[in-house]
């Protein structure tokens, strides 16, 4: 559509809202609107529709709702943004074994937990058996327990350090 085909309500609306100008590097409108979206207006139809067939959301009424199984997903997508500081020195003695059983629907907090591991210099004797410093951080074992957790992990505390040099 050419700019002289619009109206002048549909002017006013593009100038208001399409981005003209930089704030901190972002492209922002004239009422300071950032531009999160620099996708066709058909690309985001189509991630609509997806998300509105996989049951994340729901149209009702001009409205766009984010629906229960829609509120799971972010949840479980939000454990990844949750990151913990490893409080041990690379050369820490390795006399803590944790295994775990994570089931599959909890993938993405078995993933979680694998990538804490390695943080708190954890060695993976197998996939879901690894061995490292001890004590684990009570802050994360608090977030163990939250995320419902506890019950899939047991930790082991080892007589004598694990020796990785073999």
């Amino acid at each position: 559509m050419l700019s002289r085909d619009l109206s002048i309500g549909d002017k006013i609306l593009k100038l208001l809202f399409e981005p003209k100008y930089k704030y901190k590097g972002m492209p922002v409108s004239v009422l300071g609107l950032p531009a999160i979206f620099s996708c066709k207006k058909q690309s985001i139809n189509n991630a609509l529709c997806r998300l509105n067939k996989n049951g994340y959301i729901s149209k009702e009424n001009n409205y766009i709702l984010l629906s229960s199984n829609g509120r799971k997903y972010i949840e479980n997508k939000k454990i990844r943004l949750v990151v913990f500081n490893s409080p041990f020195q690379e050369k820490s003695p390795k006399n803590l074994l944790v295994m775990f059983d994570i089931p599959e629907v909890k993938k993405a907090e078995r993933e979680w937990l694998r990538f804490h591991l390695r943080e708190f210099s954890y060695e993976m004797i197998q996939k879901s058996v690894w061995v490292g410093p001890s004590p684990l951080p009570k802050d994360f074992l608090d977030y163990i327990k939250s995320i419902k957790l506890e019950e899939c992990i047991k930790t082991f505390k080892l007589a004598k350090p694990y020796n990785t040099q073999t």
